[in-house]
């Protein structure tokens, strides 16, 4: 069998990594794959949105399946155009992909169903939507409507952030088109953690939970990134809590979507924050997260392209989902600056020393002369295996040590809230 995976980061290396276990040995494409993909799949160089040319390459290849990694592509269409062309494709098609795409439309959909989440105004007028929020107050959340790579969330402590924060998405335009419209939420405390689940129609399995860690430095200090690590499993996450959010969050969405017309075929990725009144949702995402998806998949016993093919097929249903009982923890490698401005270019040192324990992902590196150099602002993800998370965390942080490249940032307390 052909997979094709679309995407160029630490979550498709993950992708290809599971897959590339499948007893069914499927000859493995990506598309455009990075350096650490290359180990395991033939690299093709077509951009991740282009999206007529990838189907050309699926149609010309004799792709079996296409499995769409970012979330770009997934708003561009590409799952509609491969159905189109009677091409298999796991994801969702566009009008479902804004449960991701859209923050003021996820909003809509949970507040149709009852799905608990932070109230919450979204403005396309800077004015109205200062004078929301100098009636509600602060801490209060400002958020770009749209895509901004996981940045466009600013928890503002006082009203002066609050405002600095609307001025900056909606008159300076900082996140572009992203910010047409913002969502101004309520400040919401507890933990954070990370719920994906396998969907084909009304079929839900769930995966293993997460939690990511947002902000920059040690302690959740410093701007919001795309997120410094993960581990699982969680265990602020009880089977009875999971139950709940399947049957009070998970559920009622996924048949909502269905309900409008837009039934959801792929990954739904539920951001929760677990406060005194129960989990909440901070957001969705309509493919599997990043990092997430370094550890979750990493626990998957289950062959991945059967769960793939079932999701397409529409036989999620009798798919039974296995998972082992080791812990994973992943700390992703940073260039010095990130998400501000970060420098490309130094050579990367330690790209082979992965053991039995541990796993290296690649994210944003480049092929060069020189050799693997950074190429993006979160650089690796470090992946550590153990019998629990004390010795997973130990050992993503002795491959921490074995790797690096200059100016490396990483924060040094991934999963410190488990133990």
């Amino acid at each position: 069998m052909k997979v094709l995976v679309v995407g160029a980061g630490g979550r498709e290396h993950a992708i290809l990594w599971k897959l590339a276990q499948s007893p069914q040995q499927p000859k493995l494409y990506c598309a455009p794959g990075n350096p650490g993909t290359e180990a395991m799949a033939t690299s093709v160089p077509i951009g991740t949105e282009d999206v007529v040319a990838l189907a050309d390459f699926a149609e010309r290849e004799g792709i079996d399946l296409t499995v769409i990694g970012p979330e770009a592509p997934l708003l561009a269409g590409i799952v509609d155009h491969f159905a189109e062309r009677g091409l298999r494709v796991f994801g969702p098609r566009r009008a479902a992909a804004l449960i991701e795409g859209s923050k003021a439309f996820a909003k809509s959909v949970m507040s149709k169903r009852g799905v608990p989440t932070a109230r919450y105004g979204d403005f396309t007028d800077a004015e109205a939507a200062r004078a929301y929020v100098r009636e509600q107050g602060a801490p209060i959340v400002i958020k770009a409507d749209g895509l901004a790579a996981g940045k466009g969330v600013i928890v503002a402590m006082t009203l002066e952030e609050a405002e600095a924060a609307l001025d900056m998405i909606m008159s300076e335009n900082a996140f572009g088109d992203a910010g047409n419209k913002v969502v101004v939420e309520e400040f919401l405390t507890g933990q954070e953690a990370t719920v994906m689940a396998f969907v084909s129609g009304q079929t839900i399995k769930l995966m293993v939970p997460a939690q990511d860690h947002k902000p920059a430095y040690d302690g959740d200090k410093g701007p919001n990134t795309g997120g410094m690590g993960t581990y699982s499993p969680v265990p602020v996450i009880t089977p009875e809590l999971l139950a709940e959010v399947e049957r009070t969050i998970i559920a009622p969405v996924v048949e909502g979507l269905a309900a409008d017309g837009t039934p959801y075929q792929g990954v739904l990725y539920t951001g929760l924050i677990l406060t005194t009144e129960g989990p909440k949702v901070i957001e969705f995402n309509a493919r599997f997260g990043d990092p997430e998806t370094q550890v979750v998949l990493t626990r998957l016993e289950s062959d991945l392209l059967d769960v793939f093919n079932s999701v397409v097929d529409g036989t999620l249903e009798q798919q039974e989902l296995v998972w082992s009982n080791r812990a994973a923890v992943c700390v992703v490698l940073a260039a010095g600056g990130y998400p501000a401005d970060y420098r490309k270019g130094d050579v990367i040192h330690g790209l082979d020393s992965a053991d039995a324990h541990s796993a290296i992902f690649h994210a944003g590196t480049k092929q060069t002369e020189a050799g693997i150099v950074t190429n993006g602002g979160r650089v690796l993800g470090v992946t550590g295996f153990g019998a629990d998370l004390r010795e997973a965390q130990q050992q993503a942080y002795a491959a921490v040590e074995r790797v690096g490249f200059a100016g490396v940032h990483y924060r040094r307390d991934i999963a410190d809230k488990a133990l």
